[in-house]
């Protein structure tokens, strides 16, 4: 039976879609994980739910323990893990509101723990070097995709996030020097995750929402919080509709 993990939550905590709520509190041995775990069932699905940056939004990206997170929904048995992020268009086509099924992230952070290997048992068959030329679970993004188009909802199929530390915006040199290197969208949250969802063998998914242009367009003002938070709850029930039909589907 599969059970799913869901990190970002984007309101599927709430007592009237989570059936048989409880909260279970985890400690691993890399820490505690971001909140405690929403446990529940959705249509006869088994579901954790973890709030990645806590649960009052307390934990600024860079500082976010993405090993507990991780190793708290293995240790619960998560079979799959589905991700919701707030993301910054790199591209002019990709408007506010869209929604982005990832497919590829390039990682430019520099001061996170992203795996839970940091040291080799002697011996090079001992060694742990994970694949990761495609992070994210095709399984999973497809049964996304599938989702939305039944739903009638506009996704772009594929796209390259970069996650950067934050939590401060870009300058627009790095803003054009994302777009150059082939990034489609910017945040500060998924490259992490999936690499230690990957280490850890859980197949993992990112639905993205597009929620600004970051600071590289010069015809308007630079991306601010505010901006975020408005367009990301003007939409937020797309990404809703989207996760619910895709855990009938896993």
């Amino acid at each position: 039976m599969a059970k799913i993990g869901i990190i970002g939550g984007s309101g599927l905590d709430d007592p009237e879609i989570l059936k048989d709520a409880k909260e279970i509190n985890v400690e691993t041995a890399y820490g505690s994980p971001s909140s405690s775990l929403s446990a529940g069932v959705i249509d006869g699905v088994e579901i954790l739910i973890l709030a990645r940056h806590g649960r009052r939004h307390t934990i600024p990206p860079t500082q976010v323990n993405c090993r507990a997170n991780i190793q708290a929904l293995k240790e619960q048995g998560c079979t799959h893990i589905l991700a919701t992020t707030a993301c910054g268009s790199l591209r002019e086509e990709i408007n506010r509101g869209d929604i982005i099924i990832l497919d590829q992230f390039i990682d430019f952070t520099r001061h996170r723990k992203i795996s839970f290997f940091e040291h080799f048992e002697s011996g090079t068959e001992n060694a742990k070097h994970t694949p990761m030329a495609d992070p994210f679970s095709e399984e999973l993004r497809t049964k996304l995709i599938q989702a939305g188009r039944e739903l009638g909802l506009k996704l772009d199929e594929q796209g390259t996030v970069i996650t950067i530390e934050g939590p401060r915006f870009s300058t627009r040199a790095e803003s054009r020097m994302f777009q150059l290197w082939g990034a489609d969208v910017i945040n500060m949250s998924i490259a992490p995750e999936a690499i230690l969802a990957n280490e850890a063998g859980i197949p993992y998914a990112a639905v993205a929402m597009s929620t600004d242009y970051d600071c590289w367009k010069t015809d308007e003002p630079p991306v601010t919080w505010p901006e975020i938070l408005a367009i990301f709850e003007k939409n937020v029930e797309n990404v809703k509709k989207i996760l619910l039909k895709t855990i009938t589907k896993i």
